[in-house]
């Protein structure tokens, strides 16, 4: 079940295009915070802190190795966020499908 909080944990993560950037980097497999970091002019903290708001949306998993940290793409947080979206795709669709036949019809 989708609550409030994990909606605005997700869309406040979703928010941001660092984040974002991040996200599709993680979508072509695991990555270390260090490879993640690379193509953007910020710190590792500044990395860090970002992950750490996809995290704690769920959207990111963080695995210590070692020395290093591998972080993994979760995308169910964004399904349920699709899917609440989606709710409201149907409804204007509904709207405008109406409007449609409302302006055939006296139009």
């Amino acid at each position: 079940m989708v609550t409030d909080n994990t909606l605005d944990l997700t869309f406040g993560a979703l928010a941001d295009p660092t984040r974002r950037a991040l996200l599709a980097r993680l979508t072509a497999g695991e990555a270390t915070v260090g490879e993640l970091a690379e193509p953007f002019d910020m710190s590792r903290p500044a990395i860090s802190k970002h992950l750490s708001v996809l995290e704690r949306a769920g959207l990111v998993q963080r695995t210590p190795e070692g020395r290093m940290t591998r972080c993994s793409l979760d995308a169910r947080p964004m399904q349920e966020a699709a899917d609440w979206v989606d709710r409201y795709r149907r409804y204007w669709e509904t709207q405008f499908d109406a409007l449609a036949r409302y302006l055939e019809h006296d139009g």
